[in-house]
């Protein structure tokens, strides 16, 4: 069995076709997923889906390439967090200066006030954090380690970074999980870091209804295609895609702390 440990089910693309999503996830054998929330206002939706079924999972969190926004305070974040079981993480969280354009460094202050608030309600809530980065690396790891993240943990989730980036990472405790860019033929630089990171600190994504993996690479992706991820790195490393499944399974029950559900 396989497990999506990152997608926005509550997007529009699956609202009318949500029955057919979760009748292609049990066709590909894939068990779980986690649904991420990416702001406030669409956050109860994401909820919503974890509570109705029992094989999906929720976070709670702010996108950091959501600006204008209702920003979370640690506290609501924390509140929420400990009051709902079906919450398992605070995130998605990270920085992304890859839009930031013309702006100043100083301009995106708000992305790493919004990151930090994440990662101290992480820490008290104690769930483990979802990881955003993008074109911001050394910021990211710099906050993490002066935040203490290593106290919680988490996922750097659909790594596009160098394996430098996912050392210091897995170093804080992180796990490397990555998408269907993984499989696209321009991802040669990312095949080899994914080479290098170990079976025991990997999860696999689908980040549906984006980035859909080959084949079905321009469609709209959903979580049964994360067994494709899958089977292009069991093919990768080389090793058997049951070993691949089952690592990455039980990775995602460590990381997020559910291992009573495991079965």
């Amino acid at each position: 069995m396989f497990i999506d440990s990152h997608c926005h089910l509550d997007f529009p693309e699956f609202q009318a076709r949500m029955p057919e999503v979760l009748a292609n996830m049990k066709a590909a054998k894939v068990s779980h997923a986690l649904c991420v929330s990416v702001d406030l206002p669409d956050f109860p939706n994401v909820l919503k889906l974890a509570q109705d079924h029992p094989h999906l999972y929720a976070s709670v969190g702010v996108h950091p390439d959501y600006e204008d926004t209702p920003e979370p305070s640690v506290e609501f974040l924390v509140e929420t967090a400990k009051q709902q079981a079906k919450i398992i993480a605070i995130g998605e969280t990270g920085l992304d200066y890859y839009r930031m354009g013309e702006r100043s460094y100083e301009s995106m202050e708000w992305q790493r006030k919004r990151f930090r608030t994440h990662i101290r309600a992480a820490l008290l809530a104690k769930k483990p954090l979802i990881i955003h980065t993008r074109s911001a690396s050394e910021d990211t790891i710099n906050i993490l380690k002066e935040e203490g993240a290593d106290g919680i943990g988490g996922v750097m989730h659909c790594f596009t970074e160098s394996l430098e980036v996912a050392r210091k990472a897995m170093d804080m405790g992180f796990y490397i999980s990555f998408s269907g860019i993984v499989t696209f033929k321009s991802a040669k630089d990312l095949q080899e870091t994914c080479k290098q990171v170990p079976l025991e600190r990997m999860l696999i994504e689908t980040d549906s209804p984006y980035l859909a993996p080959i084949p079905y690479r321009g469609k709209t992706n959903e979580p049964a295609w994360v067994s494709k991820v899958g089977e292009f790195i069991a093919t990768l490393k080389g090793v058997p895609i049951e070993k691949l499944a089952s690592s990455t399974s039980d990775n995602f029950f460590q990381c997020f702390q559910i291992y009573r559900m495991a079965n």
